[in-house]
């Protein structure tokens, strides 16, 4: 059998993606023919926008439901709103950095509801739809932090090992239907907050941009090159594609190496 990479006739839903990696991927399975579900916790003119284009530039049908991630009655009601969900890429995350000792409550508690609990959420509401539509691919945005560690990050490390774990526990329960569900764990990904990010960073460190990217941005990821939105993107194709029917249950780091070291 020939291996396509079409998603022609399948309906991704992609959570926090009116920017950055989520909508990097989400116009990526539009470019492969899905038709797509955006998704944020804002409800404004431009995020209708968002999918509008993204419908026009690629010829399928796109748009965008509000869903707020740190409640779990949103996360349901997306895939619910969705109407159908062939594939689920959980990718809606916030980050913090501070001390253990110091770290604001309020701030543990969203990000382990944003970035680990709205996965587990949608996903229970969407296998269900997945069996009976005889296919499914779960596709979780986790990080080089989900198989590492970092000072500074407990909220986000915990939540994206919880993640990785989410995704095997699933895999495992999903394994003798025609779902896989696999982690994508990304590394710096050139998006445009990392982008808005430079300038600042240059000034701090009174650096060039290239070594301030070389010596400070990408200091833990031997390529010395971020990662692409696109490269995120082909990464879900393959695993939503025949290529990638048998490979469920791990992870696949897109980290320029970080996690080899």
């Amino acid at each position: 059998m020939a291996i396509t990479t079409s998603l022609e006739g399948k309906t991704a839903v992609i959570t926090g993606s009116n920017s950055g990696i989520g909508l990097g991927v989400a116009r990526e399975l539009a470019r492969a023919g899905a038709d797509v579900v955006l998704n944020s916790f804002t409800d404004s003119p431009d995020d209708h926008a968002i999918a509008d284009a993204v419908a026009k530039e690629f010829g399928v049908n796109a748009r965008y439901v509000q869903a707020d991630m740190s409640k779990a009655e949103d996360c349901r009601a997306l895939i619910e709103k969705a109407g159908r969900c062939d594939i689920l890429v959980n990718n809606a995350g916030i980050q913090h950095v501070a001390p253990v000792e110091e770290f604001p409550v309020d701030k543990w508690n969203a990000i382990i509801a944003i970035n680990m609990s709205s996965a587990f959420h949608t996903t229970a509401a969407a296998v269900p739809q997945m069996r009976a539509n005889g296919w499914g691919r779960v596709i979780n945005v986790a990080s080089a932090h989900g198989l590492t560690a970092s000072p500074y990050k407990s909220a986000y490390v915990a939540a994206k090992h919880g993640v990785v774990g989410l995704t095997k526990t699933v895999a495992l329960e999903t394994a003798e239907d025609p779902i896989t569900v696999n982690a994508i764990c990304p590394g710096y990904v050139l998006t445009p907050l990392v982008e808005s990010q430079i300038p600042d960073t240059m000034r701090e460190y009174d650096m060039s941009r290239e070594d301030v990217i070389k010596n400070v941005m990408l200091k833990r990821q031997p390529s010395k090159e971020f990662a692409t939105v696109e490269q995120m993107g082909g990464t879900a194709i393959f695993l939503c594609s025949d290529a990638g029917a048998q490979i469920t249950g791990t992870t696949i780091s897109v980290d320029g190496g970080w996690t080899a070291l």
